[in-house]
């Protein structure tokens, strides 16, 4: 099997070079588009109250993700505490949005290192790393101490994609898989559910550079595990809030219509969403609402991906960090030799 790019980087020393520049961007903090310039070498805590230390919440072998990441032994799930958006139905609100309990989960880059080797010792196929944004320096740094012991999986940024293009430069051979959210088509619609200001344009331009490292090649395995490339993922919102049909329309036009999409069904209300304040996303999404997303895929021509099961997934994703080892309870649905998600390739009936 072909080694990750960053084992190379690391053979080389350059990145050494790499790790070097991305935490000194904490100095002066710019590793996502707020830009809060706040100095988290010395602490300062930045908008997405996260200092120096990087907090770990959960980590586990995941059956959630999409198949060619999940493979037998599950994704190796490292889940950030804390996040740079503040989304009102974020369904890891236990973790992204409980500021002060998040902060007695930071942990040492050498801890970190050691959860990565962990989960290659537990036989998962990846590394994957849950709302890296705000972290992505030290985890970079933790990389390069996990690679010297000899990890050897590859690396997943599983990102809402309000990234910093600069920093995603400095990540390029260092992240295999790039698994971004593209959530909105509005920027008003990022600033009322995510309370950031242009997500559209900073999410695109993250996208872009995502595309330019990877192109719309997925490469797998001989088992059939993605070991590189770019999966964009697009949840479907009730009312159409994150407009579908123009976030599709945008990804066939100015990146491929190869690239492959994941489109899920999982949205539940949750978090911050009420009836008094956000009554337009306040339900599940219907099944015409579904149909509709996964019509304007067929019309577009986009058939390289992943769908979720609408029937299940609303309920089959939710998780609970209250149970920090397991907080989602699919693991019991999996065995060695038969494991499946409730997801197709884009194109299977």
């Amino acid at each position: 099997m072909k080694q990750p790019s960053y084992v190379h980087l690391f053979e080389t020393g350059e990145l050494v070079g790499r790790v070097e520049r991305l935490i000194n961007m904490l100095a002066k903090c710019r590793v996502c588009p707020r830009d809060c310039d706040n100095n988290r070498l010395q602490d300062e805590l930045a908008a997405c109250y996260s200092g120096f230390l990087p907090i770990v919440s959960s980590y586990t072998p995941h059956f959630g993700e999409e198949p060619a990441l999940v493979g037998q032994h599950g994704a190796g799930n490292v889940f950030l505490g804390l996040c740079n958006l503040r989304c009102v139905y974020c369904q890891n609100y236990q973790i992204s949005q409980t500021f002060k309990q998040q902060h007695q989960n930071e942990i040492s880059f050498e801890r970190l290192a050691e959860i990565f080797l962990e989960l290659q010792e537990r036989g998962c196929h990846n590394i994957n790393w849950v709302s890296p944004t705000h972290f992505a320096p030290q985890l970079a740094k933790a990389l390069l101490l996990a690679a010297a012991r000899g990890l050897r999986l590859p690396v997943v940024y599983n990102t809402n994609a309000y990234d910093s293009v600069e920093v995603l430069k400095l990540l390029d051979g260092i992240v295999d898989i790039y698994l971004p959210d593209l959530k909105y088509s509005d920027n008003e619609m990022g600033r009322e559910y995510s309370k950031v200001s242009e997500y559209v344009t900073h999410s695109r331009a993250a996208l872009k550079e995502m595309f330019r490292q990877t192109g719309d090649e997925l490469v797998y395995d001989d088992n059939g595990l993605l070991q590189r490339g770019l999966v964009i993922r697009l949840l479907v919102l009730p009312n159409d809030i994150g407009g579908i049909h123009e976030s599709l329309q945008w990804i066939r036009a100015e990146l491929s219509p190869k690239v492959a999409v994941s489109l899920m069904a999982q949205y539940f209300p949750t978090n911050k969403v009420a009836l008094d304040r956000y009554p337009l996303i306040s339900r599940k999404i219907r099944w015409r609402e579904w149909l509709e997303a996964l019509e304007q895929l067929e019309a577009l021509g986009l058939e390289e991906g992943w769908q979720q099961d609408f029937d299940s997934a609303a309920e089959y994703y939710r998780p609970d960090f209250g149970d920090a080892k397991t907080p989602f309870k699919d693991i019991a649905d999996f065995h060695l030799n038969e494991c499946t998600t409730p997801s197709s390739r884009l194109g299977e009936s």
